[in-house]
């Protein structure tokens, strides 16, 4: 118990460096992260429904509210959803067939400064 109280801490320390650190230099705060994320904890497993499901800790929780998750030979893989950009998401929708009136370009009012 103790054993594990103390990886508890140590993961609570390292997500709270990992985001001062972020403040300041992106690549220590990437380096920093990648060390919390190689660490190991060990789950409980519960029914929900007819379903298996996994309590995430604090340290690992995802962005967003939804995930894909994979089978890589006996790994399970759970990863966040990647957002489009406002780019893709605009690639995507179908061109439209309307034709619109053309739009009169006026000269720019007068004004003071």
């Amino acid at each position: 118990m103790r054993h594990w109280l103390l990886n508890v801490k140590l993961a609570a320390t390292i997500a709270l460096l990992t985001a001062a650190i972020a403040k300041h230099s992106p690549f220590i705060s990437a380096y920093a992260k990648a060390y919390a994320m190689s660490m190991v904890r060990e789950v409980k497993l519960f029914r929900n429904g007819r379903n298996q499901a996994v309590r995430i800790p604090r340290e690992f929780e995802l962005p967003g509210d939804t995930a894909t998750m994979r089978e890589d030979g006996g790994r399970l893989i759970i990863e966040p959803v990647k957002r489009k950009s406002l780019l893709e998401f605009l690639a995507e929708l179908e061109p439209l067939e309307e034709t619109f009136d053309p739009i009169e370009d006026l000269p720019p009012e007068p004004f003071d400064l």
